[in-house]
């Protein structure tokens, strides 16, 4: 229940403007989002490096319905970019297509993602289309082996086990020897494309990622679910899988103890930096994933904050 309410409101254009005005939400996102400016995500990935993380800088946004705040947001992405590579930043970028004009015009969308890509290649560095709701799925894909075809090699993809299709589409990408991101997923889906239950959400990400374990190329699993790390580290070991072949992905400021133990343990880690002034649907999102993270506000957070 918690966790529709959560998405309805990431979602809602009135709750949107109440929160995002909010000084304690402002605040208290951000325990999730490194900060508004590309210095706050630049800050954040050198500290996460200097604890032996690398890092994915998204600049957050999505669902852009005007050209001039797709290129802008394909500017900011070349300076993310070069920022990193100036200041020596261990990572990588995330994107999401709806913030580069993928519900504007493809001819559109095309040239803005390329922009970005050939920065990111010339640099040798990857770039992860983030996945978005049902409806954007196969769009995605298809968009993603449209521009592989033509050389981009430094791109990669998500794919949510919450969606019945994921583990065909792990094949596919599996098949295209793709980098793939593995999450659960964090939108209010139907019952027709998405499992209503947590068991089976759970159960579909330990099969994609056994079959991303043993026919991916490097594929990340994105999880904060200590029983998905175990059972994950559990099939590595079995299978005899270097760790060197994976890694694990978590998002910036959720279960630090746990992003620790699987450093000092000897398996990679990546970590998710949302930043930007767009950091409302994001964070609702963050909360909606996993309730926990409320009652996580309401007592780790304020307990930082006056001790």
């Amino acid at each position: 229940m918690m966790k529709q309410g959560l998405l309805f409101l990431s979602e809602s254009h009135m709750a949107r403007a109440v929160v995002t005005h909010a000084p304690f939400a402002r605040w208290a996102a951000r325990r999730f989002v490194a900060g508004e400016e590309i210095g706050d995500a630049i800050a954040a990935a050198r500290e996460l490096n200097a604890q032996g993380m690398t890092v994915s800088l998204d600049y957050l946004g999505e669902s852009v319905s005007s050209r001039e705040e797709a290129t802008a947001a394909a500017d900011t992405y070349i300076r993310i970019i070069d920022t990193m590579v100036a200041e020596g930043i261990d990572g990588n970028v995330s994107l999401k297509l709806t913030q580069m004009g993928q519900d504007i015009d493809e001819e559109f969308l095309d040239t803005n993602v390329r922009r970005v890509l050939d920065r990111a290649k010339h640099h040798g560095m990857f770039v992860r289309f983030d996945m978005e709701s049902s409806d954007y799925v196969q769009k995605t894909l298809d968009f993603f082996e449209r521009v592989r075809e033509e050389g981009y090699d430094n791109c990669g993809v998500v794919l949510q086990s919450y969606l019945y299709r994921t583990h065909d589409d792990a094949k596919w990408a599996s098949d295209r020897r793709a980098g793939v991101r593995l999450c659960k997923g964090a939108y209010a889906e139907p019952e027709s494309v998405a499992f209503p239950n947590k068991a089976d959400v759970d159960a579909n990400y330990v099969r994609v990622m056994k079959l991303l374990l043993e026919r991916g190329t490097y594929p990340g699993i994105a999880t904060h679910d200590e029983a998905m790390i175990e059972a994950t580290k559990a099939f590595a070991r079995e299978r005899g899988i270097d760790p060197s072949r994976f890694e694990f992905q978590m998002l910036y400021g959720i279960r630090r103890d746990l992003q620790k133990q699987i450093v000092d343990e000897g398996w990679r880690l990546r970590i998710y930096i949302g930043f930007g002034k767009a950091w409302y649907p994001y964070f609702m999102r963050r909360l909606a994933e996993r309730p926990a993270n409320v009652m996580f506000l309401a007592s780790n957070v304020f307990r930082e904050a006056f001790r």
